[in-house]
């Protein structure tokens, strides 16, 4: 992984994710709210109660924080109580009794919470781990270095606590080169992680069987319209995924692709120019063979040494920022250069997350593809994604 700045190369630090400010007011709300029912108690007329906001604190502790906070926070809100009915001498009146009991009940109440909440919380950290496995199981991460590459991958999920959904990314060493497809199946849940494995398992083994890209590409077609036809529910109609396939043959210096509806992989070159990698022909997504066909044709580029390919799914290209504005990456990393692919994912990772203010509604896989060039140093000066 590459390392990441602390800054934002201005000398100033970044701003702190809403997310971490959020959690920030949720661990200091619960004292907040006892010293404010003690301010609000010795601030009014003894006819005013502060026993509503001791009551709360205890519940804003419970889903929140462990047994033991959970039982501080009550065990102050208890003491705030009864320590006001002293000072105020009104410990002998009928509704001490009553208002002391009433907090008592609702902090025990916050316990029960407390731990029908935290039992919750392990079982989603299994279901966390059950999911991580999965995600390694049908979308491995690639190793670094291919067929004489380097490769860099990266999975963000739109909501945390996820792991994988309909994105996909491959790469295989095969006797015709590196081949890699990037791909996203309509749909979300258990029905597109199927397809995903669907499609992956396809393409690793035809990588290695055709000898044409074309060839592949049939091979993935042929596998998803047997997929739809197996499933009984409206995906069997409906199903499809996008996708696009390169091939990068040993020192010929090009790269060939097949895109598939996909958005349109981009090269940047050694100067920090951009190249969007446009189809010649526009064709359908995967699994719609039936209703049109045509020959897959691969279009061949260039592929010097010292540039990188990076390929997306819309994840990527329809982030959006406040304004509605959607992310424009050819735009944004033109003039850009980075020490190596894991180093421009991770500035590409960070620039949609300031780009949308963390609040990215799709999952994004990417996938950078690196040539050197001989002679090439391990690091190059890191130039900032954001203007």
């Amino acid at each position: 992984m590459g390392q990441r700045s602390a800054g934002d190369g201005t000398g100033r630090r970044p701003p702190r994710p809403r997310g971490e400010r959020t959690r920030r007011f949720v661990r200091a709300l619960p004292p907040l709210v006892i010293l404010g029912g003690i301010v609000f108690d010795l601030a009014t007329p003894s006819a005013y109660t502060a026993v509503p906001m001791f009551s709360a604190a205890p519940l804003i502790a419970a889903p929140f924080f462990s047994k033991l906070t959970t039982l501080l926070t009550g065990i102050a809100a208890v003491l705030a109580c009864v320590g006001l009915h002293i000072y105020n001498g009104t410990t002998t009146e009928p509704p001490s009794a009553t208002e002391t009991l009433t907090v008592i009940t609702v902090s025990a109440l916050a316990m029960v919470i407390n731990r029908v909440v935290q039992r919750s919380g392990r079982q989603l950290a299994s279901a966390r781990v059950i999911a991580e496995t999965a995600q390694k199981a049908v979308l491995p991460t690639p190793v670094e270095r291919i067929g004489g590459l380097q490769i860099a991958a990266r999975y963000e999920a739109a909501q945390a606590d996820a792991f994988i959904g309909g994105d996909l990314f491959a790469v295989q060493d095969t006797p015709y080169g590196v081949r890699l497809v990037v791909g996203d199946v309509r749909g979300k849940g258990l029905e597109a992680v199927e397809a995903v494995a669907v499609v992956i398992g396809a393409f690793r083994e035809a990588a290695e069987q055709e000898a044409t890209l074309e060839g592949v590409a049939q091979r993935l077609e042929r596998a998803l319209t047997r997929e739809g036809t197996r499933r009984d529910d409206l995906d069997a109609f409906e199903g499809f995924t996008t996708a696009v396939l390169a091939e990068i043959p040993r020192g010929d210096g090009l790269v060939r692709v097949v895109n598939r509806g996909h958005p349109e992989p981009l090269l940047l070159l050694q100067d920090g120019a951009v190249e969007h990698l446009e189809p010649s022909q526009a064709a359908l997504p995967l699994g719609m063979g039936e209703l049109a066909a045509w020959p897959d044709r691969a279009d061949e580029t260039l592929y010097p040494p010292g540039s990188t390919l990076l390929f997306y799914t819309d994840g990527l290209s329809e982030a959006r920022d406040a304004a509605g504005a959607f992310y424009e990456p050819g735009g944004r990393l033109a003039g850009r250069i980075f020490p190596g692919p894991e180093e421009l994912l991770d500035a590409l990772v960070d620039d949609v997350r300031r780009y949308t203010g963390g609040g990215s509604t799709d999952d994004m896989a990417l996938l950078a593809v690196g040539r050197p060039v001989q002679g090439q140093p391990e690091r190059r000066r890191t130039m900032r994604v954001v203007p």
